[in-house]
Order: C-alpha cells, then structure tokens, then sequence
C-alpha cells in the first residue's frame, strides 16, 4: 500500500483550523499555511496552545475554586495541603476544550470520547467542591458507569480489533468481550490515577510520561501502515488523530504542573486525575493492546492500583472472619483491656500492615524519602521501564 500522507485528508475527517485553511484557501494564498494540515504541527500547535493557555490562565482563575480540607491519615502533608485551591482540573479541561476544537481532528469516535473524559471530569468536580466528601462506594459506581460509557462510545457498538504481546497477528475482539473489558481497564485507570495523586507534581508528571509515550508510539507506529506492517501490530489509520488529542491535553498538563510543583500553589483534586486517569486508558485502547497500561502506567498502576488491592483484600478476609486491624489497633485494644490476648493474624494480613499504600506514602513514612525523592524516583523509574518494557512487548512478537 502506498505510504500514508503526513498530512490530512479533507472532508469532515479535517481539524477546525485545518478546514478553516483549507475552506478559505489561505494556503494558496500562502503557502506555508499548508503548514497547519500537518499532523505533526497540529500535535506541536495543540501541545503549545495548552500550555500557554492553561499556565497562562489558572492562577487569574484559581480564586475561585474551592479549597481544600485536608485528608485522613496524610500527616503533615496532608495538612500541607489545606486552605490551597483545589479542583484545578475543573478549570484545566475547560480551558482546554477550545484548543481541542482547534486542532483535534473531526471525528465522532474522537468527540463521544471526549464527552466522556468532560463527565469524568465532572464528577470529581462535584466531589471536590462537595462539603462532605463522598463515600467511596459511591465515587466507585459513578466510575464505573463513566468507565462503561467510554468504552462504549470508543467502540460505537462495533466489535474492535485488537493484537496481543508476544502472539503475531490480531483478532476481532466481540462486543460482549470488549465492553466489560475496557470497563474494568479504564475504571482501573481512573482510580489508580486518583490514588497517586497525594505528592506535589506526582500524578501529574507521571501521566505526562504516559500521554507523550503514548501519542508517539500511536503516531509513528500504530498509525504508520508501513511501519505498523513491519512490527507485525495492528494498523488504525485514526492512530495520528489521537496522537494530537493527548499531545494537547499533555501541554495542558504542563501548564498546570508549572504552578503544582513542589510547594504547589494548586491541586487538581480528583477532577484532573479522574480525567486524566480516564484519558490513559483510552489511549491504551486507541493503540489497540490493553496491556500497554502496563507499560506506560507502570508506577503509577503499582502506587495507587496496589492500594486497591489492599483494600479489597483485607475486607475479603474480614468476610472470612479474620482479624484485619492494624499492629496499632491491636495494641490500643490490650492496653484497654490488659487481661485481653492479642489474637494472631493471617500472614497475608500481617504483611499488607507492613507495606503502607499507596506505595509514595510507604516510600516517605517508612523510607523516608522526601517529596522531590519521591517524585524524581518514581519518574526515573517510569522513564527507564517504559522503553525497555515497549521493546519487550512490540520486538519480541
């Protein structure tokens, strides 16, 4: 097949820009105005106008928003944080629909997705500027059904085609397998993002890695028909339309990392990381693998999906009728009541005590590490796996 065009096709399939060039035909009045019918100065233009307009435009907007009030069990961190603006991600993503609608090009898979990451968004907002936070029960099912609505409008109620690591070829995967699927990746996602996002910069600079990875790997590769061909990975000629999307929502990103690096001066409360979380999964889903989540969200699926694990065990074996208080608890029942034993508990409980979670709360309480460590460790541990692990899962097939 002949090599795919670095530039757009017109029609419906064109960018707002690049049909305003194209409409209007600027580019023979000029040529250089051709310029902006090319994918890649459409990823370079969107990333830019995101981080102008979000860096620019949260700290005259951030007045506004609600402030934080501190969690359980964060320390002094935790009360660190209270009194400080949070919410930002409310404000970010609303900065950066009209950048979206500039350079995203047109298409009704894309558009419906974007819904999605807007409700996402939406509901943390609620959570954030609610007076009492919500019960996790209920933060849960709202993700679900978030989750389960953008796996729906990414496959449009058709089956997907989908390639594994280290099988050659590519199958069609059914919509009865794919919906609950790609409900539980991105509902992983949404709320691994949200348990990560309890340092300066942590979340935030880690899903950075993630969307440029991404949009690099869906642009050169999943969206290049030659090379696509050569790895032996399935080809989706939408591959360089989602590359612009994450490129975008990457410079709005870095706008707001700015004004949250360490002392942050803002928090993106769980509206930015339940959008950005979401917005991760489905760029998995666009490069057509689902285990490349563990390949670009490696540390941040360790950090905040670990502390899911924790929880869902420990109220397993509470519902075996074992004992799961903390070493602390158990102390300050003896103490009460001196002639009372302290009962022994299953190894599996008596290990996940030790190992606090998220794991950046294990790495500062009981490492000691401090905030900047955390964040410089963690990202050089995403930067080195994330190459390597991509060699591993696309070579080796």
């Amino acid at each position: 097949p002949p090599h795919p065009s670095p530039f757009l096709p017109g029609g419906l399939q064109v960018a707002m820009l690049a049909d305003l060039v194209q409409t209007f035909r600027l580019d023979q009045a000029w040529g250089p105005f051709r310029l902006f019918t090319s994918f890649v100065v459409l990823m370079g233009l969107g990333a830019g106008l995101g981080l102008f307009v979000v860096g620019f435009g949260l700290p005259r907007t951030w007045s506004r928003l609600p402030r934080d009030r501190g969690r359980l069990h964060t320390g002094k961190d935790g009360e660190a944080a209270v009194g400080k603006p949070t919410g930002a991600g409310f404000q970010f993503v609303l900065m950066l629909m009209p950048v979206f609608l500039l350079v995203v090009p047109f298409h009704p898979r894309i558009y419906c997705v974007l819904g999605c990451l807007l409700l996402a968004m939406v509901t943390g907002w609620m959570d954030d500027r609610s007076y009492m936070p919500w019960g996790e029960y209920f933060k849960g099912s709202l993700d679900l059904i978030v989750a389960f609505l953008a796996a729906l409008a990414f496959c449009m109620g058709q089956p997907v085609l989908m390639w594994l690591p280290l099988v050659k070829g590519d199958f069609l995967m059914p919509l009865w397998m794919f919906l609950p699927g790609a409900t539980i990746l991105l509902w992983m996602t949404i709320n691994a993002t949200n348990c990560t996002d309890g340092v300066d910069g942590l979340a935030g600079s880690l899903t950075l890695l993630s969307l440029f990875f991404l949009a690099l790997f869906l642009y050169i590769v999943i969206g290049n028909q030659d090379v696509a061909n050569y790895l032996l990975v399935t080809h989706n000629p939408k591959g360089a339309h989602w590359a612009v999307l994450l490129t975008t929502a990457a410079g709005g990103l870095a706008g707001y990392l700015w004004h949250n690096a360490e002392p942050s001066r803002v928090l993106m409360g769980d509206a930015g990381s339940r959008f950005l979380g979401l917005l991760v999964g489905i760029a998995v889903l666009a490069a057509g693998n689902p285990f490349l989540i563990l390949v670009v969200a490696t540390v941040v699926l360790a950090n905040g999906g670990s502390g899911i694990v924790k929880i869902a065990t420990l109220r397993f074996f509470k519902k075996l009728g074992f004992d799961v208080r903390t070493p602390q608890q158990l102390k300050d029942a003896a103490a009460q009541n001196p002639g009372l034993a302290i009962p022994e508990q299953h190894p599996v409980v008596t290990l996940l005590h030790k190992v606090r979670f998220p794991l950046h709360d294990h790495c500062r309480k009981n490492l000691k590490w401090s905030n900047p460590q955390v964040l410089l460790r963690f990202l050089l541990i995403q930067s080195f796996a994330t190459p390597l692990l991509f060699g591993l899962l696309v070579k080796i097939r």
